[in-house]
């Protein structure tokens, strides 16, 4: 049988097997050791089987992973999200829909020391839709705005979609951070401007609330000394060359560490519990990450990935229509899967595509990044969406969907901007060292 129709018939059974709920990684592995095995034998692909764990599991690159997560799982327990989110509304939350403003803000703020949408997302929904009720905000612009805000998680630096983008593909994640940095502040902005827009259309939707005192407004800054020590930390001592992406995920957890310490939240139970978490969702990447190395050697035995490459680039079709079809596909991928799996299962096959039609790999990685976050906040799926349900209580999962459908128009706003300007993500990277 033909190598190409064994890889593309691999790619079908996973699928398939994804639909019976099996895990990601677990999918990718069975699919990438049975079809190594079929081409090249049984005892290549055990040796294989054999290799693939301790090679990845023992990266030095990898270690960069559990530190941030780390590094998120301490700045939540400080309360840096309440700090910023208290800070910013007492400055905008007396403005029309300036509670739903600040909401975004916030988290904006909470995902520069995160690093997780879904993190965010619950976080700042436990903090902010409690007070958006309290002013009779529409119940669809309350969730729709942490939901969408969530979303801020995976692209402001240092971010985990950077992160697997960045091993996956072997490029600078460092500059990767620098180039999310412009397009989370742009998205931040189109976020605020569709309330905005909202509010003003119909200002029943976002009443404004209090008038803060000035000398108020002034001490609430204090606050958000916290996320400003972490970001100016990790992202400046990256920007610099002080440190690597690695020691600054150590430096950022250490430092997160401290800020919890210094402001009393910091307990033997809370320590437990963030180490806990650390290592459950560090456990579930690397498995992902080891079930993609299988499956890519499996693909790369196949010489799918390198056909296809080649057949794309010989098209006679322009190449940003081949870009808006691989940025649809996302979109429809994102509809019913997680997007750090939806990176880790594709990035192996169109990456190729992409470096063959002569694309930045790192504006791509911007371009791909904000297109999952689409498909955070798009039904069926939207992890993002049954966060919010989950922590805002009495609101329908309908209401919060029809919340997030402006939003969603300011994401594709986005990313045809990153297309049509891709300065606005490849800038910072270009001024690094």
């Amino acid at each position: 049988m033909d190598p190409t129709l064994i890889g593309m018939l691999g790619i079908v059974v996973l699928f398939l097997l994804l639909a019976t709920g099996i895990s990601i990684g677990m999918a990718m592995l069975i699919v990438g050791f049975v079809g190594y095995c079929f081409l090249m034998g049984v005892s290549p692909g055990l040796a294989l089987l054999s290799l693939v764990p301790y090679s990845a599991g023992s990266s030095y690159m990898l270690t960069v992973i559990p530190l941030f997560i780390l590094m998120g799982q301490f700045a939540y327990i400080s309360g840096i999200s309440g700090d910023i989110y208290k800070a910013v509304y007492s400055w905008i939350g007396n403005l029309p829909g300036g509670l739903s403003m600040a909401t975004i803000l916030g988290c904006a703020g909470f995902g520069a020391v995160s690093g997780s949408s879904l993190a965010t997302s619950a976080t700042m929904g436990t903090v902010a839709i409690p007070e958006m009720k309290r002013y009779g905000y529409d119940p669809k612009l309350a969730t729709g705005c942490v939901a969408a805000g969530g979303t801020l998680g995976i692209l402001i630096p240092p971010s985990l979609g950077f992160l697997i983008y960045g091993i996956l593909t072997e490029q600078s994640i460092g500059k990767l951070f620098m180039a999310g940095i412009l397009p989370g502040i742009m998205l931040a902005g189109l976020f605020m401007l569709t309330i905005f827009l909202q509010c003003k259309i119909k200002p029943s939707m976002g009443p404004p609330g209090d008038s803060v005192p000035l000398k108020d407004r002034i001490l609430s800054l204090g606050g958000i000394w916290g996320m400003l020590v972490l970001f100016l930390l990790v992202m400046g001592g990256i920007y610099l060359g002080v440190f690597t992406p690695t020691e600054a995920g150590g430096v950022g957890a250490f430092g997160a560490f401290v800020i919890a310490l210094l402001k009393g939240k910091l307990s033997y139970k809370g320590i437990m519990e963030a180490l806990l978490e650390t290592g459950k969702t560090t456990a579930m990447l690397f498995l992902i990450i080891i079930g993609a190395e299988v499956l890519s050697k499996f693909l790369g035995a196949t010489m799918l990935p390198m056909k296809l490459a080649d057949h794309v680039a010989g098209l006679a079709f322009n190449k940003y229509i081949i870009l808006t079809i691989i940025i649809f596909t996302y979109l429809i991928l994102g509809c019913v899967m997680d997007c750090i799996a939806i990176m880790i299962l594709t990035t192996p096959i169109i990456f190729p595509v992409v470096r063959a039609m002569g694309f930045d790999p790192i504006w791509y990685g911007v371009i791909m990044v904000v297109v999952l976050e689409v498909g955070l906040i798009t039904p069926p799926v939207g992890l993002n969406v049954f966060v919010i349900r989950g922590v805002s209580g009495d609101i329908a999962l309908g209401t919060v969907f029809a919340g997030i459908m402006p939003f969603l128009a300011a994401c594709i706003a986005a990313v045809v901007l990153l297309v049509v300007f891709p300065e606005i993500a490849l800038f910072i990277p270009g001024l690094m060292k």
